[in-house]
């Protein structure tokens, strides 16, 4: 049987994925020779917020960490923080966040009862890696001048590690789900698309 959801236990857990995602920042950034946007830990924490909290609270932490990014507080990898970080070439991933956490729950939310490891980490892949590479792309492309072909190529550089993390996030969120079931609200797949229980 559903229960009505408790705002305040909403809260709570979109304050805690914040900190998840700035926690990750901690982790030094790498600057590969030649590229310009810093590998990070943090894409792990988006993952997460979505596996775990699901679309729309998972939407919300991101959103939340990059609001407090702008007031100034360095939360980013690297203690960076403040306005600026928006007009450099990390832009368009930092924007795709939190699209990339909702999206990440929204399929994660449509994986049938329970959590199973294999559609999470397929959640993970289109959440975290195609929709927020995307974005990313688009942001490099228009901050650095180039075409979206050329910034394409220049993110393969990113592509194992962010591998690892979507299968290291669905580990997680399913020890998590295991040892707290009903953290997600969980949507009925759209018709033809139902798993047989």
């Amino acid at each position: 049987m559903t229960r009505p959801r408790s705002s305040s236990r909403d809260l709570a857990l979109v304050a805690t994925f914040t900190g998840v995602i700035a926690a990750l920042g901690v982790v030094p950034a790498f600057v590969p020779p030649g590229f310009t946007v810093p590998v990070t830990a943090q894409s792990l924490g988006v993952m997460l917020a979505g596996a775990v909290l699901g679309a729309r609270r998972g939407f919300l932490a991101a959103m939340l960490l990059l609001v407090l990014v702008a007031v100034g507080l360095p939360l980013l990898a690297g203690g960076r923080g403040g306005l600026g970080v928006f007009a450099g070439p990390s832009v368009g991933f930092l924007l795709g966040w939190p699209v990339a956490a909702f999206v990440t729950g929204w399929l994660t939310e449509r994986g049938g009862p329970g959590y199973h490891l294999l559609w999470g980490v397929v959640a993970n892949v289109v959440g975290g890696i195609v929709v927020l590479y995307a974005a990313g792309i688009v942001g490099i492309a228009a901050v650095a001048g180039i075409s979206i072909q050329a910034a394409a190529v220049s993110t393969w550089v990113f592509l194992p590690g962010d591998l690892v993390k979507a299968v290291v996030a669905a580990v997680v969120a399913r020890g998590v789900h295991a040892a707290y079931p009903g953290l997600l609200v969980r949507r009925t797949r759209e018709p033809g698309l139902t798993a047989g229980v």
